[in-house]
């Protein structure tokens, strides 16, 4: 295990605030603690014109879980910023401030968030945000259901929240008559909206429109590395975990998805090390598969598994604490018992219902349509991920090396345009997949001079085997931003904010604060 700090500048914060994103189902924000939610899309008038937008507040009574006090808030605010008439979607966020058995009421609307206290509830106190921008695109908030972990750590200091902004599934995407008409409203949810969401609603929200702390935890880094670049008026310090995104300009989709390829193969081989047993079961259902009439088997809900679907159960098993071995205990049960001698193997309902509950693109679709778009500035994906697999189709075919007995490597954050072929989900949302592959004029989503210019206290988390944000392009990202505090770490996987329980979010905060040393 290792783990060093770096101090490329000098900063300091002290609110946080949690959002949430737009097409998720939730959001959640923290804030010193008062929380709101946002949601994805394109920016197309100045930050500064969105004060003259009206909105629609509506706050809740406080209600309670255990240790915490909640109240729910919703929002309503425009599609698309740069018209001055138009579609509005709602931005909810739950408020959520620490406070004891007695005094807490409940939530409140649409955002979530936590308010410092010391054995006291302290709904009234004027306390600083910090804004928590989740992971994805298109992943909701996890819920709070008591004062436990990095959320209790940070609701001494702050308020939390997290929303139930409006989402994006694939029954309200039915609603949209063309694949051409969906496109034009999917293009509004991407970090540069984002932005403007939080924005929006820190300006109806904290009082004097005072700056907030933002923790972005992966895609919620990336947006928060947007908010430097467009909106950092706004904003009072900036934590990051796992979150730095590719800024440079040459820094494609493609750049991207090669050094994801590169670490997705060491990961498998850490797996498969760590099970070896594992190597002959998943050759074993390939091979059925392989067999099977049409290619697969059926899914529960309609679709049909096929070999290089199932690859695709790395991006929740490769990358996050305990991946490993939650992936091996579903390889155990992969086949039913032959209860009637002579009927064969067959493929457990067990191993296809937990397969697609892993998966989750049948309930959070907007992962699988915007993935490859928040890579893109300018350019089109052109189905990235899929071109550069095509490239190792030597490591990553399924089929060869089931036949050979070779280790079938999993895939990762990967979205690939056949998945919406073979999850039943999907199927209504193909040709607009395919057109947003195809979209050029993606605006830009960050602002390298004024990185490079940088006055927002920032520190980050940056974990050295991350399969999800490369390593290697975190780090350049890092040199542009000036200022930043780097803490970099083996000791965590992707998901270290929430598996290290306080640590995480102790040593950004304490680096922020000059108690850690920065080497």
């Amino acid at each position: 295990m290792c783990h060093y700090a770096l101090r490329l500048a000098s900063p300091m914060i002290s609110s946080t605030v949690s959002i949430c994103i737009r097409g998720s189902r939730s959001i959640d924000a923290l804030n010193p603690l008062r929380a709101l939610s946002s949601r994805l899309s394109p920016t197309r008038v100045s930050i500064s014109a969105m004060a003259n937008l009206e909105a629609v507040h509506n706050a809740g009574t406080w209600y309670s879980v255990p240790d915490l006090s909640l109240r729910d808030h919703r929002f309503t605010v425009p599609l698309d910023y740069s018209a001055s008439s138009g579609a509005n979607i709602a931005v909810f966020a739950r408020e959520v401030v620490a406070g004891n058995a007695s005094l807490l009421p409940g939530f409140i609307g649409s955002i979530e968030f936590f308010q410092d206290a010391q054995g006291f509830g302290k709904e009234d106190q004027q306390l600083s945000y910090l804004l928590y921008l989740q992971g994805g695109p298109g992943f909701e908030s996890p819920r709070p259901t008591e004062a436990s972990g990095w959320l209790k750590r940070a609701c001494e200091e702050y308020r939390r929240g997290t929303g139930l902004s409006t989402p994006l599934t694939v029954s309200s995407l039915s609603q949209f008559t063309t694949a051409a008409e969906m496109v034009e409203y999917l293009q509004h949810f991407r970090a540069d909206n984002i932005v403007k969401d939080a924005e929006f609603i820190r300006k109806h929200l904290v009082p004097d429109f005072g700056t907030w702390t933002v923790l972005g935890q992966s895609y919620g880094g990336f947006c928060a590395v947007t908010y430097l670049s467009f909106a950092p008026e706004g904003l009072k310090s900036v934590l990051l975990t796992g979150g730095l995104p590719p800024v440079g300009k040459g820094c494609t989709a493609d750049v991207v998805y090669k050094a994801c390829f590169e670490q997705v193969v060491h990961q498998n081989e850490k797996y498969y090390k760590r099970f070896p047993q594992d190597a002959k079961v998943v050759c074993d259902l390939v091979n059925y598969l392989a067999k099977a009439e049409g290619g697969g088997v059926p899914l529960p809900s309609g679709g049909i598994l096929t070999p290089k679907g199932l690859q695709t159960i790395g991006l929740a098993g490769l990358g996050s604490g305990g991946g490993f071995e939650r992936l091996h205990y579903m390889f155990e049960r992969v086949w039913d018992p032959e209860l009637v001698p002579g009927t064969g193997k067959r493929i457990s309902y067990y191993f296809l219902k937990a397969f697609e509950s892993w998966i989750e693109f049948d309930t959070n679709p907007l992962y699988a349509l915007l993935h490859e778009s928040i890579y893109c500035q300018g350019a089109p994906s052109k189905w990235s991920a899929q071109k550069i697999r095509s490239e190792h189709e030597n490591i990553f075919d399924p089929i060869g090396a089931a036949k050979e007995f070779i280790s079938v490597r999993l895939t990762s954050i990967m979205i690939f345009p056949w998945i919406f072929d073979e999850i039943h989900a999907l199927k209504s949302l193909k040709e607009a997949a395919h057109l947003l592959a195809e979209k050029k004029d993606w605006r830009p989503l960050y602002d390298i001079d004024r990185l490079n210019n940088n006055k927002v206290p920032v520190a980050a988390a940056v974990y050295y085997e991350d399969m999800y944000v490369n390593f290697k392009l975190a780090m350049e990202t890092a040199a542009e931003i000036a200022g930043i505090r780097l803490w970099v770490t083996n000791e965590y996987m992707h998901s270290g904010l929430r598996d290290s329980g306080h640590q995480v979010f102790d040593q950004l905060m304490g680096m922020l604060q000059g108690k850690k040393p920065c080497f």
